[in-house]
């Protein structure tokens, strides 16, 4: 299992692949001041 994260740590650098067929670079692919990361399994 992975560590989570508190306040203050730093978010890692993830690359996602989205159901389109492109990729999004976290964090650095939202460009927000505030960011929030929700991850959705979907319907299993």
């Amino acid at each position: 299992m992975a560590e989570k994260l508190n306040t203050g740590d730093v978010f890692p650098k993830l690359t996602l692949n989205l159901v389109d067929g492109s990729t999004l670079e976290l964090p650095d692919g939202v460009d927000a001041k505030y960011k929030v990361i929700l991850f959705y399994r979907g319907h299993w």
